[in-house]
């Protein structure tokens, strides 16, 4: 679905700073656990989304709890949060009418999933811990489902052919944002 593969010099980076990755992946769960509950407040007449985003929520929360365990057994503390330059540029391009709004967040929440789960399958492809590989395997798997659960959603409450328009220049958008910020040992 990306128009644009990460870079290798963006998993060189990533392995190169494991802890650092580490630490950005927990602070990335919570706040897509955040985000996902953030909808049911803003959208509760959406029956639909508010049950998609409660499990949504609680799946990113548990892959918190997850990330935080790999984070502890190595030593390390939560840091706090850094602005995400990534999401923060794609925000910046959204619609702010309340339907196109809810549209664009619906939208450039699947495209972020889509690079999550292709960058979690790419560190898996790479790790030499086979439990680790392991554990970013399913994270990437789990990512390729939120992607998908994103435009689901979308096609229940806008007419297919804008959904697929949108997400279109959404891919476009992602591809710019990439290539405009900085390679680091992040998640985006």
């Amino acid at each position: 679905m990306l128009k644009v593969a990460s870079a290798q010099d963006w998993l060189d980076t990533v392995l190169g700073s494991f802890d650092e990755f580490l630490l950005d992946h927990a602070a990335n769960e919570r706040k897509a656990s955040a985000m996902a509950m953030s909808m049911v407040a803003h959208y509760p007449d959406r029956l639909r989304l508010v049950t998609e985003m409660i499990d949504l929520a609680l799946e990113e929360m548990n892959h918190f709890r997850q990330v935080y365990r790999l984070i502890e057994a190595r030593g390390l503390m939560l840091t706090a949060d850094d602005k995400d330059p990534y999401v923060n540029a794609l925000r910046r391009r959204m619609d702010k009418t309340r339907e196109p709004y809810l549209l664009d967040r619906l939208l450039t929440g699947s495209v972020i999933e889509a690079r999550g789960a292709e960058r979690f399958s790419l560190i898996a492809d790479a790790l030499e811990d086979d439990k680790l590989a392991s554990f970013y395997t399913v994270l990437a798997r789990s990512e390729a489902e939120h992607q998908s659960r994103f435009i689901e959603i979308a096609n229940l409450y806008f007419h297919p052919s804008e959904v697929q328009e949108r997400l279109e220049f959404w891919l476009e958008e992602e591809a710019t944002v990439l290539a405009e910020i900085p390679i680091r040992p992040r998640l985006h």
